[in-house]
């Protein structure tokens, strides 16, 4: 198994932290992590990329380097407040979106066509109300004292025990995960750990995630989905326990003879990780 390539260095740019490959190629592209995620997630996939784009990598407010969010908002649309953010200091970008990541991607294409030059979506976090374990554990861990007791709860267990766990939710097979992969992730998590806001920015964004499950009228996902005029790519894994990949289907699509943009679907069956996570990525698990 080779070596993983480092983490991409990181810096400020306005209330969020970003990291980002060596400038390069003129496109842009910008990375929008999952829930409990960070923007290391997508260190290898930019890798990958690096010759055809300059990729940034968002952590969004509350996550991985980035700062509690000043005003407690954790909701999709202030988290697609951030990602325009960074897309307004980039120019417009070709925006990859996993899971929470997917669904402020949407609200973003949505409402900011003229930022987002393509849209990929990794198992995005659409509502699904279909019963399923994945959005009853984001359900759970949003409901008012329950998340919380169940966050204090968790955190007295050993890091490694839970990213662990974390890594046998979110791939078919765990053990493709790099080593120096799952060291980093566990120290990550320690140094979460130790931060004051990081239950809060956890929880607030899986209850934004609930909020957007239950929303109706012109700005539900769904909705705003069928506003988005990028081309679009929309990849599933077959074996995902979190989101349904039959939701795809549904996802944004070009209304019929706009030849500019035109939807595909990829549907992964290997190992059932995000290509976010597929190269030893830090696991998220929304």
């Amino acid at each position: 198994m080779a070596e993983p390539v480092a983490h991409w260095p990181g810096r400020m740019i306005g209330p969020v932290h970003v990291r980002s490959t060596p400038e390069g190629p003129g496109e842009q592209a910008v990375f929008v992590h999952g829930l409990a995620g960070s923007a290391t997630n997508w260190t290898d996939l930019m890798d990958e990329l690096k010759d055809v784009v300059t990729g940034h990598a968002i952590d969004l407010p509350g996550a991985g380097c980035s700062p509690a969010a000043p005003d407690g908002d954790y909701s999709v649309p202030a988290h697609a407040r951030a990602v325009i953010g960074l897309l307004e200091h980039t120019g417009p970008a070709h925006l990859f979106g996993n899971s929470l990541g997917g669904a402020v991607s949407v609200r973003v294409a949505a409402t900011r066509p003229d930022l987002v030059r393509s849209l990929t979506l990794v198992s995005p976090a659409l509502p699904d109300l279909y019963p399923r374990y994945g959005p009853v554990r984001v359900a759970a861990a949003a409901t008012p004292v329950l998340g919380e007791w169940v966050a204090s709860r968790l955190k007295l267990l050993p890091a490694e025990q839970r990213v662990n766990a974390t890594l046998r939710l979110v791939w078919a097979n765990a053990h493709a995960v790099h080593p120096v992969r799952l060291s980093e992730a566990v120290e990550e998590l320690r140094r979460r750990d130790d931060l004051p806001h990081t239950i809060a920015a956890m929880l607030g964004s899986a209850r934004g995630i609930v909020t957007e499950y239950l929303r109706r009228g012109p700005d539900a996902l769904w909705r705003l989905a069928t506003r988005v005029e990028a081309p679009t790519l929309i990849i599933h894994g077959r074996h995902d326990r979190l989101v349904r990949p039959a939701t795809a289907p549904r996802g944004p699509r070009v209304p019929a003879g706009q030849a500019r943009a035109a939807a595909r679907l990829r549907a992964r069956g290997d190992d059932g990780a995000a290509p976010a996570r597929r190269r030893g990525g830090t696991p998220s698990d929304g």
